[in-house]
């Protein structure tokens, strides 16, 4: 018999329609059909008093079917479902468990009474896929939490919890007990049955209020918060202008804004951003290989990435040890853990119990390398050093045991010379976190040729553990994402010198949609940083490169960046995130008067213009190379670790959009100027004459 992904079947009076369609019970069109023809049994169904309308499996309606996105829209079309299910002339009762996101909170409030299990989360994530509420979310919410409220969960896509869920009242009732939905369905509709409850229809309660002084107040938040992006807005929109007309006139204009959305570019970025989160640990080459085990951590290095690492494995409820060089070091990084620990619980995703019992059960430091013999896993953390590093592995190689993992968290350095060091350079790779380790996703999983499969496979459950985004990479100078870093950071620089300001650089990539420009982004890290690596390649750097001494010239002044107070802005009481320095603009100046270069003005379009192409151009080479698997390995490092705009899809989806053959004409004319530095990429000039696209390589 084939599956039916949604069944109508009664116990008494009470009609049971149950959406079974496993894994999330998304709501495609199987769903939406099948729906229909259970509102219709329903209504036909003389001896059916009240119906309940719940999921089997562990969750309700988690949203729309992600085989949908990108496809035209088959019907019923979602908003007729919940339209039908509203109009029923017999109650209809909700029972809501696990996730019910999106389109599941909307068809929940299409029935005339909703119910809740213990763990319930709910929310309208549309506006983070740059949709917004299309089946009457932005009209049925409002009239039920008030407008505030309402718009507050669909701009920011936030879950709701079950308590907060019935505090707002989009549910009547938390269920105390845990039931499974069938069971609690019939009690409470029983309830209801007892009590003569008829419909209570959204769509039939008056509009919310609108306080215009505070939407003005929302809108300008919003606009700041999420500028560049229209899909926030457009809920806004259709909320307040839903707010003052008829019901069927509000579900009309919310159904044209989304709509309209649904064929913009930014939806298709963010759906594109959202996709490749899910393929990206999809790899051919794991099929089938066991990882091995690694609930027993070891960390070397105890400073803040060593200490953001242990951290990320005692939230995820690993057992780990961390190595420092002396009792002093080791006592200030219990000390550093105990306070990440701290800022975890204040942040609201740990109890001070749990807090408490980590400390004390799952976490120790060590001071000597023997103490990590019985570890699954080591990463080691310590400073960016070759020499260092390879010191580390040889203690490690001589303690730990064997089928260990010995893990590098180095950002640069070749981790074959670093496995070298080793007797057993296949269970030797990279885990290359970002900081604070603790809170960034991105976790970049770089593989050596000699490294064994099983230990590849244990990175990326590892990182799944630890709920990062992982992303394979090859070996090479910065991986993936450092490696592009480079290259635009550079042609940064070849603008500066030729006569751009840093100021006009970083707020050109702020409008562009960046959240700090790259010459605040390295005051943030650290100008004292930029020169330690700049030291590091000095002796492999190829003389035809530019390097900008006036870097070197901030630095010699003890100009560190924030830190130090001063940088390439100012950062003191009166501008504590940093404010232009005419000194730095001198020391540019007279760098130029070195070189001859009589500076030149640059628009804010032609710095977007190159900074651009050096990234795309740059991350096509990494493609070519092997570096990332596919462009979307690319897209999702940029995306996690970089700050790229989430609503442009990351560098390689947003050169699709641009046109690979523009994309390519423009690095050949920038050619003319420096040859050396612009080399297009071969896979990008392969591509733009075969008329193909990035994305063609994302299978």
């Amino acid at each position: 018999m084939t599956h039916q992904p949604v069944r109508y079947s009664r116990e008494g009076d009470i009609a049971l329609i149950c959406i079974d369609n496993p894994p999330v019970n998304a709501i495609g069109q199987s769903v939406r059909a099948g729906l229909i023809d259970c509102a219709d049994a329903f209504a036909a169904d003389t001896a059916a008093r009240i119906a309940v309308l719940y999921c089997a499996g562990r969750t309700f309606v988690a949203g729309a079917d992600i085989k949908e996105f990108g496809k035209p829209a088959t019907a019923p079309f979602l908003p007729d479902v919940v339209a039908r299910l509203e109009a029923l002339e017999k109650p209809v009762l909700c029972v809501m468990h696990g996730t019910a996101l999106g389109g599941g909170l909307e068809l929940a409030l299409g029935a005339h009474y909703r119910i809740g299990l213990p763990g319930l989360k709910t929310g309208l994530p549309e506006t983070s896929l740059g949709l917004l509420p299309g089946a009457g979310g932005t009209q049925r919410l409002p009239r039920l939490t008030g407008l505030e409220a309402a718009l507050e969960i669909m701009i920011s896509a936030r879950h709701i919890s079950a308590d907060q869920a019935l505090e707002m009242g989009i549910i009547d009732e938390l269920v105390p007990a845990a039931q499974d939905p069938r069971t609690a369905g019939l009690v409470k509709a029983r309830e209801l049955m007892a009590m003569g409850a008829g419909p209570r229809r959204l769509c039939d309660m008056p509009p919310p209020q609108v306080n215009k002084e505070q939407i003005d107040t929302l809108r300008a938040h919003t606009a700041a918060r999420y500028r560049g992006q229209n899909a926030q807005m457009a809920a806004i929109d259709a909320a307040v202008s839903g707010a003052a007309m008829p019901f069927a006139e509000g579900m009309k204009h919310e159904r044209a804004l989304f709509l309209h959305l649904r064929e913009s570019p930014q939806r298709a970025a963010l759906v594109h951003a959202f996709q490749a989160e899910r393929k990206v640990a999809q790899l051919p080459e794991l099929d089938g290989v066991t990882p091995r085990a690694f609930s027993l951590l070891g960390v070397v290095g105890g400073g803040r990435m060593g200490s953001g690492i242990a951290v990320s494995a005692l939230l995820a409820g690993l057992d780990v040890t961390l190595l420092e060089r002396d009792a002093s070091s080791a006592a200030q990084a219990q000390q550093t853990v105990a306070q990440m620990l701290a800022e975890s619980v204040k942040r609201g995703k740990l109890t001070d119990e749990a807090r408490t019992r980590i400390l004390g059960q799952q976490f120790r430091t060590a001071e000597s390398y023997a103490a990590l013999a019985d570890r699954d896993m080591v990463i080691e953390a310590v400073f960016e050093d070759m020499d260092i590093k390879r010191e580390v592995f040889t203690q490690l190689d001589r303690h730990c045991k064997a089928g260990a993992i010995l893990a590098t968290n180095t950002s640069y350095l070749d981790i074959p010379q670093i496995a070298a060091m080793t007797t057993r350079p296949t269970d030797v790779l990279g885990l290359h976190f970002f900081s604070p380790a603790h809170i960034m996703r991105l976790l970049e999983i770089v593989v050596p040729k000699a490294t064994a499969p099983d230990v590849v496979a244990t990175g990326f459950a590892f990182g799944k553990k630890l709920g990062k985004v992982s992303v394979r990479a090859g070996v090479c100078d910065g991986f993936i994402g450092n490696r592009i870093l480079q290259v635009y950071r550079a042609v940064s620089d070849h603008m500066v010198l030729a006569g751009a300001s840093p100021y006009e650089v970083d707020r050109a990539v702020t409008e562009f949609g960046f959240p700090m420009g790259p010459y605040a982004v390295q005051d943030l890290a650290g100008l004292d940083i930029g020169f330690m690596t700049r030291q590091r390649k000095a002796a492999t750097r190829d003389p035809r490169e530019f390097v900008a001494r006036w870097a070197d010239e901030m630095h010699m002044r003890g100009w560190h960046g924030r830190k130090s107070g001063q940088g390439y802005y100012t950062y003191d009481t009166d501008s504590p995130k940093g404010r232009p320095c005419p000194e730095v603009e001198a020391i540019i100046a007279a760098e130029r008067r070195e070189y001859g270069v009589t500076p030149r003005n640059f628009s804010s379009d032609e710095i977007i213009a190159r900074y651009m192409a050096a990234m795309v151009n740059e991350s096509a080479h990494v493609v070519g190379e092997g570096i990332a698997a596919r462009p979307l390995d690319v897209d999702v490092t940029l995306l996690h670790g970089y700050g790229f705009p989430r609503w442009r899809g990351g560098p390689m989806h947003w050169a699709d959009t641009q046109g690979l053959n523009q994309l390519l004409a423009q690095i050949e004319a920038f050619a003319q100027e420096d040859a050396h530095f612009w080399r297009p990429a071969p896979l990008l000039v392969q591509l733009a004459q075969e008329k193909r696209l990035f994305s063609s390589l994302n299978s």
